[in-house]
């Protein structure tokens, strides 16, 4: 698999496209606005938009994918059914930041241990609840490369401190959701530099305590 990273709205998103370099199939991963940056990137390389993925309901990462899904005819796949509150609020959430988004209802709700086709290659679904209680992270376990949202950053963790939140949740995600992926495994953050499950267990200071 192919992937680019997209940083979109003032909080700089890393949103992601993803696709299948022979059959240029692929997803956008979390759109959050800045949907004619998004288009052109597709046009550019011919990607044929499949679907769209979400991490979970925050505004960034959700709050452009309503229309990129009605523009293209595709489904919206997660995050977990948790996240529901969330993607109902976008608009308010919009409102309060000086953005526009409108409200997304998903073709279809992920679980831990579901899985996604790109390009007819399959992403792992892991339920991580911390962040958001619907966050769910996607894992290429062929190209071991990890789509992780606002779960893990490099040198750092998501904030608990929003609705649902939960900071003991959060490091139980990182723990025995992450971790047991592998250390060489790169992942790409919600926002910020990528980096690897390994340097983040020895280095990253809000996790290495609980590194095993």
């Amino acid at each position: 698999m192919q992937y680019a990273v997209i940083p979109v709205t003032p909080f700089q998103q890393n949103c992601t496209v993803l696709w299948q370099p022979q059959s240029l199939r692929g997803a956008i991963i979390d759109p959050g606005g800045d949907l004619p940056r998004i288009e052109r990137f597709l046009s550019d390389k011919g990607i044929e938009l499949e679907k769209i993925l979400l991490t979970h309901g925050h505004l960034d990462h959700a709050g452009a994918a309503a229309e990129l899904a009605e523009r293209h005819g595709v489904p919206v796949e997660g995050p977990h059914v948790g996240d529901k509150f969330w993607l109902d609020m976008i608009p308010q959430q919009a409102q309060m930041f000086g953005f526009t988004g409108r409200a997304v209802l998903p073709d279809r709700w992920l679980a831990q241990g579901d899985e996604v086709t790109v390009g007819g290659e399959t992403l792992e679904v892991r339920h991580c609840p911390g962040h958001t209680p619907g966050h769910v992270i996607f894992f290429h376990r062929a190209d071991r490369i990890a789509q992780v949202g606002d779960v893990l950053f490099a040198g750092s963790i998501g904030r608990t401190d929003f609705p649902g939140g939960n900071h003991a949740q959060l490091l139980t995600s990182i723990r025995e959701q992450l971790w047991p992926l592998g250390d060489e495994v790169t992942f790409i953050p919600g926002h910020g530099p990528r980096s690897t499950l390994g340097h983040e267990r020895r280095h990253n200071p809000f996790v290495a305590a609980n590194y095993r």
